[in-house]
């Protein structure tokens, strides 16, 4: 697992994941602060030619610098529901069904850190993980919302439903999002980016919330219509 660009590498070193070592492009003065902090922490650095950190990038943006840190730990899905119950907090969970972008993914991760989420819970198979693309994308919120990783979105929602939360399919075909009631625990359920949520998944939720439309495109970017949920669930929290 890599963090790459200066963003995500400050992130990094400023969060609890542990890093490896620091590859630095030797060239580059403004690097040095990123560079010393590191060293504060003890961590190897090795500065290097810019040719060999475009041979190591994952992403083709370095930005100059790479820290090479241990694989992203995954958080299971039941620790995320004790914590709430312990804390006495209405949970809030977005499940993603088949997320493919590492843009999207980290966009929707930067959202749900923004809003105050429990965690975001994607599926292991047919979706894309947390990758560099995707810490750099969320500007660091990866080190700071749990991100749980499921075999199956439906066995989740199955899971989150016996805990009496309240699972909502956002999709097109919905009740107009600003006269739904979104309140209690509750688990938003958005879908891929060219298909949507499943049909069976869709069927498995409580219910179908749908952001109305006024334009001549028929849908939104998928970290976009989640953000708009997301904020009307915190707008509706705030006047009760």
């Amino acid at each position: 697992m890599q963090a790459e660009g200066k963003n995500a590498v400050v992130e990094a070193l400023e969060s609890n994941i542990a890093i490896k070592k620091l590859y630095a492009c030797k060239t580059m003065r403004e690097l040095d602060k990123i560079i010393d902090k590191a060293k504060v922490k003890n961590i190897p650095v090795a500065l290097v030619d810019k040719r060999e950190l475009d041979k190591m990038s994952e992403t083709g943006r370095h930005q100059g610098v790479i820290a090479v840190c241990k694989d992203f730990e995954y958080t299971p899905l039941d620790d995320v529901i004790t914590k709430s119950r312990e804390q006495g907090k209405p949970l809030f969970l977005i499940l993603l069904d088949g997320i493919e972008d590492p843009h999207n993914l980290g966009s929707i991760i930067r959202v749900a850190e923004c809003i105050g989420a429990d965690a975001v819970v994607i599926p292991s198979r047919r979706a894309v993980g947390v990758t560099p693309t995707v810490i750099r994308v969320s500007a660091g919120a990866t080190n700071h919302l749990p991100v749980c990783l499921v075999g199956n979105i439906n066995d989740a929602i199955r899971k989150l439903k016996d805990q009496f939360v309240n699972v909502i399919c956002a999709d097109m075909d919905g009740e107009p999002l600003y006269q739904a009631r979104l309140d209690g625990d509750i688990a938003i359920v958005v879908g891929n980016e060219g298909n949507g949520v499943k049909a069976l998944t869709a069927k498995l939720c409580d219910k179908t919330i749908a952001i109305p439309q006024f334009g001549k495109v028929n849908s939104l970017n998928a970290s976009v219509a989640c953000g708009i949920i997301c904020y009307e669930i915190v707008r509706q929290r705030l006047q009760r």
